[in-house]
């Protein structure tokens, strides 16, 4: 599927030690993403944050967090974003987490699958 023009783009916080099922809630929440059909997911760690509670979050040695920021991404067109929100609300809801869900309209540019590139050369997007 080649996904180009008006598109939505939901972006998810979370901590690195929510759990869902006793399995990383970002995880989760990407392999229900897949299951929608979305057209893609990114989990990235965060290195410093805070957010409603104010601590402050850092990935320095001298004072490492077990609870680092997590932030998933995933864009597709705005009918399908809309339609994974229910599951997603759902996850976070038997989490029993916080967290911070937002979404935002975006143009995408460019989005081909690795089918479309030409044979022999290699990836280099993953």
């Amino acid at each position: 599927m080649e996904l180009k023009g008006d598109a939505k783009l939901l972006r998810v916080f979370i901590g690195e030690s929510d759990k869902h099922q006793h399995r990383p809630l970002y995880e989760a929440i990407i392999a229900a993403a897949r299951r929608h059909g979305l057209a893609g997911a990114t989990a990235w760690r965060g290195i410093l944050s805070y957010g409603q509670s104010t601590r402050i979050r850092t990935a320095k040695v001298l004072d490492l967090s077990a609870d680092m920021p997590v932030i998933i991404e995933m864009a597709d067109r705005a009918e399908a974003i809309d339609g994974f929100l229910g599951a997603l609300n759902q996850l976070l809801e038997e989490a029993n987490c916080g967290g911070l869900i937002t979404v935002e309209k975006v143009e995408v540019v460019r989005h081909l699958s690795e089918r479309h590139r030409p044979p022999g050369k290699a990836s280099d997007a993953n």
